[in-house]
């Protein structure tokens, strides 16, 4: 990619970003659509010499793009979610009762499933087909802000555990994301140990032991540890010159990205959690400071930035090749991903292992599991375990793997961000038609 092309991807997707949010406010047409549509268009043009938009000949480049994009986009997430969580507390766990559920069964059952699929519909080793499986893993809700949280709110109430998110479906479509962007990482690396270390029965304990257990316990308590370290410095230092929070540096957020995230993989532990516990723990300092608001808008404008600037190159590729080495078993999977795998076991995980003390506000009725379970989006944490995996192992049908996890996230960019808007109307209309003292589900 031509330095002089790179110019012009940014300064599109800067302009776009500006305008796009507001122009579409309203309409169920989601930026992302139109980012994607717009990079297609442009791949249909001649495009400057030397510039190719394949992602196998751009692979570290792509992976570090997409890389960025993650991480801010996981600082603006926690920073968003104003549900506060404490590991002592049982209430809290309950409170986070459907991510959990979400996370423990949902995305196992989609990783099993698509790796399944994988194998017998498509014929994939079994390698790239536990690396398909994995890679689709991670939801992405940046691709339909319509489903996601709003920001921090910066109201102050008394009791602070009375803090908490007014809309459980975006909640916990929002904190799964934040969470699920980094436990995908274990089985990407299970897919890279089976293509290069043999059997499971070679590498399954230390797996289990370090990838599954170690490196998500290093990567939550790194970023919890920074995360605790920068409220001290940004509210309560004894400095005054060191408290940015009274100054309004919304810097302070993006510091405490590359800190939380380069720290985290410089031992060894899993970036993306740290990064994400990092903006749990900064947001649950100071609660009703408006300061957690300046961090999340500063935030928000990076990531949208590296968002459209992805989705723009993923437009071009999809119109110049990328999509050559689909199969129509491929295409299936993609669409059984999004319609059906992906619903179902969202559907299913929100109903089990429900604890009888979950009442109230933080229990799903059967219409909002139905909107959390069907709006699974899959994006940018895609693109990148793909890039990251194929620059680790050698797998066979890897050109089938592109193509097959760029038609999943152009489908479900184009279906979620169609239903996205008509879907929350729906659910906010029987929620106002609804009697304040109705029984939840």
């Amino acid at each position: 990619m031509t330095a002089d092309a790179v110019f012009l991807l940014f300064g599109v997707a800067l302009l776009l970003a500006v305008v796009l949010p507001a122009l579409l406010h309203r309409q169920a047409i989601s930026a992302p659509m139109v980012l994607l549509l717009l990079g297609a268009a442009i791949g249909l043009l001649p495009l400057p010499t030397g510039f190719s938009p394949s992602p196998v000949e751009n692979r570290a480049f792509l992976e570090h793009l997409t890389e960025v994009c993650v991480v801010v986009s996981l600082m603006g997430v926690g920073l968003a979610l104003d549900r506060p969580f404490r590991l002592r507390h049982r209430s809290s766990w309950r409170r986070w009762g459907g991510t959990w559920r979400l996370l423990a069964f949902a995305m196992p059952l989609c990783i099993v499933g698509v790796a399944v699929l994988g194998w017998w519909a498509m014929g994939l080793a079994p390698a790239a087909a536990l690396l398909l499986g994995a890679v689709l893993a991670p939801t992405d809700p940046v691709l339909a802000s319509d489903v996601q949280v709003g920001g921090p709110s910066i109201e102050e109430p008394e009791d602070h555990d009375s803090i908490d998110e007014q809309d459980e479906v975006r909640f916990v479509l929002t904190s799964e994301a934040g969470l699920n962007d980094g436990l995908a990482f274990p089985f990407v690396y299970a897919a890279i140990f089976l293509a290069t270390l043999g059997s499971f029965t070679d590498w399954g304990l230390r797996w289990l032991a370090w990838e599954l257990v170690g490196k998500v316990m290093i990567g939550v308590l790194i970023g919890t540890a920074i995360g605790w370290l920068m409220t001290k410095i940004a509210f309560r230092s004894p400095a005054p010159s060191l408290r940015v929070a009274e100054t309004g540096e919304p810097l302070l957020a993006l510091a405490a990205v590359l800190l939380s995230y380069g720290t985290a993989e410089v031992a060894s532990g899993y970036g993306f959690l740290a990064v994400f516990a990092c903006a749990l723990t900064l947001r649950s300092a100071e609660r009703g400071h408006n300061y957690h608001a300046s961090m999340h808008q500063s935030i928000e404008r990076l990531e949208r930035l590296f968002t459209l600037v992805v989705l723009l190159l993923l437009g071009v590729a999809l119109t110049n090749g990328l999509l050559g080495d689909l199969t129509w078993q491929g295409a299936c999977v993609g669409l059984l991903l999004i319609f059906v795998l992906r619903p179902l076991s969202g559907i299913v995980s929100l109903r089990v292992a429900r604890s009888s003390s979950e009442v109230g506000d933080h229990v799903l009725d059967p219409r909002e599991r139905l909107v959390t379970a069907f709006f699974g989006v899959r994006g940018v944490g895609s693109l990148y375990y793909l890039a990251y995996a194929s620059g680790e192992a050698d797998f066979v049908g890897l050109d089938q793997l592109w193509a097959t996890v760029a038609f999943t996230i152009m489908i479900s960019v184009l279906v979620h961000g169609i239903t996205a808007t008509p879907a929350m109307r729906w659910l906010d209309g029987v929620r106002d038609a609804r009697p304040d003292d109705a029984t939840r589900a």
